[in-house]
């Protein structure tokens, strides 16, 4: 017996051996081809070759033929995609606004180098090491080119300040800026909590943890961590955030794909909020990092999901480096909730069009609108892992609340003051005409949020603004949107005054559904689940 065993051992050891040696082969042979191809080309096409060009164009061809997240990353740009999620860069350290054609700082990063010199808000920059930037056609990217720059190498700023007379010179020495993940962070009722994350970067876990220390809240009472427009980050992130609600032991997430093991990850147990009131918010531009804290939250029954179905993007990109410094960001395993469920949405291999297709398709099924539109077949259906609730599998995290988009404010004359960035415009060029007077008139944002009301004569101004940017006066579709014009503007007003934790309490507190529903199923928190 013991022999039959060594022989079907052998046996199977030299099937496997065999298989792996014709795939090498295989695999060797198209490497072969395509150097073939090189070399025929460089020695006898007619014109000069840019091999470059080729093999980029190669590399994207064979990325188009696999799913839709597979991608490839010039060597250009690989520090700018990971910027925002390694959570810093080198520069001033300011925000800036593009004001008729002036460059204008909005406000200085606090404790960045800019501020260290005193250059305040409204300051206006003319002119970068001697060069003229007091100039139409001024972008962006121009800004960040004059303005970014290694640790420790200086520039030299000229500006015009308001009520100085002359120019202003000042030395700045550049250094690393923080880039923050958290949008906002408040006390929406005693014990209440609002989190606002926009990305899962290297920093976001401690930022949340520095906001509520500076919120100083004492007993948690309830937590609202929102996640709508999140598209997602760092997986070690996600899993931070998530251990802060969950007991020690729990899963997570677990990744699984053809060619790396199965992964498991659960959480350890030293989270800060793991009982108590808990609502996450989610819409259709939530995904990947954001769909793994909302599936684990909802499969252990620890908190209500509210909000409309998210993207659907679960599948596991790992970052694999190219001799140039160019990266291939591909796709080797698929992202599972704890109870098993598939966060990634149907594709098929090389369509990406039709991947992409497919969300506009739901939008026009009415599934942003109607829950009732959106069908699952009794294959998607999975039980919660405490309470055995139905939840859905099949792409995205189906909410346990459902909330409509409310729709009912917007207009055709609205949306193409958005569309131009016609209100932000126009919102700039007032703040930095009256940030001083608005700074003097309200010292916090309570008096602010009770006082500051949008007149007509800004209403008036803003429209005479919108022609002059070549956007038709449409009295209906004015009338309509008035409500969220007159919101936006003081939302806008506010993060110049606040920041963006000022801007989101006024959107919350004025006219978001989905918050309004947070705070009712907070209250009832216990019946809920």
């Amino acid at each position: 017996m013991r022999k039959k065993e060594i022989a079907i051992l052998i046996f199977v050891f030299t099937l496997i051996t065999a298989t792996l040696s014709a795939q090498k082969e295989d695999y060797n042979k198209h490497i072969n081809k395509f150097g073939q191809l090189l070399f025929y080309v460089n020695n006898y096409y007619l014109d000069t070759l840019n091999n470059e060009k080729i093999t980029e164009a190669a590399i994207r061809s064979v990325l188009l033929q696999l799913d839709p997240h597979s991608s490839y990353i010039t060597a250009k740009d690989v520090k700018a995609m990971n910027e925002p999620l390694e959570g810093n860069f080198e520069g001033v350290g300011i925000e800036f606004a593009i004001i008729r054609d002036t460059l204008t700082v909005a406000s200085p990063i606090a404790g960045g180098p800019s501020e260290r010199v005193g250059i305040r808000a409204g300051d206006k920059i003319v002119s970068i090491d001697g060069e003229s930037v007091a100039s139409k056609g001024l972008t962006n990217d121009m800004v960040f080119k004059y303005l970014r720059g290694p640790k420790e190498s200086k520039v030299n700023l000229t500006i015009i300040r308001r009520g100085v007379k002359g120019e202003l010179s000042f030395e700045v020495v550049r250094d690393r800026i923080p880039i923050n993940s958290l949008d906002a962070a408040y006390e929406v009722q005693p014990g209440v909590l609002y989190v606002k994350l926009s990305r899962f970067a290297s920093n976001s876990a401690q930022e949340i943890i520095n906001s509520i220390l500076e919120i100083n809240p004492g007993i948690i009472k309830g937590f609202i961590l929102d996640l709508r427009g999140n598209s997602g980050g760092f997986l070690g992130t996600a899993l931070e955030i998530s251990n802060f609600f969950l007991e020690a032991g729990q899963t997570i997430v677990y990744t699984e794909g053809m060619r790396i093991p199965q992964m498991t990850e659960k959480a350890k147990g030293t989270g800060f909020y793991r009982k108590g009131a808990l609502v996450v918010l989610i819409d259709e531009n939530s995904a990947s990092a954001s769909e793994i804290v909302a599936g684990a939250i909802q499969d252990w029954d620890r908190g209500l999901v509210i909000g409309r179905r998210s993207f659907g993007k679960g599948l596991v990109q790992q970052m694999l480096p190219l001799n140039d410094g160019s990266q291939l960001r591909l796709t080797v395993a698929r992202y599972h909730t704890p109870s098993g469920r598939v966060i990634q949405s149907p594709y098929e291999a090389g369509s990406s069009d039709k991947y992409y297709k497919s969300f506009l398709e739901r939008y026009n099924r009415g599934e942003s609108f109607n829950r009732d539109s959106i069908q699952f077949p009794d294959s998607l259906k999975y039980k919660t892992l405490i309470k055995g609730r139905t939840v859905y599998g099949g792409g995205g995290i189906m909410p346990d609340v459902f909330v409509a988009a409310d729709t009912t404010g917007y207009s055709d004359y609205y949306a193409n003051l958005l569309r131009r960035g016609v209100i932000p415009e126009f919102m700039n060029d007032y703040t930095d005409r009256k940030r001083a007077a608005l700074k003097e008139k309200y010292r916090d944002f309570s008096s602010f949020e009770k006082s500051f009301h949008v007149e007509e004569e800004m209403l008036s101004s803003l429209k005479a603004f919108a022609l002059e940017k070549g956007v038709v006066f449409d009295q209906e579709g004015f009338n309509r949107s008035r409500d969220e014009i007159k919101i936006y503007l003081k939302a806008l007003t506010a993060r110049t005054l606040f920041g963006t934790t000022g801007y989101f309490r006024i959107i919350n507190s004025s006219n978001d559904p989905i918050f309004s529903k947070a705070i009712e199923a907070l209250a009832e928190f216990d019946a809920k689940l």
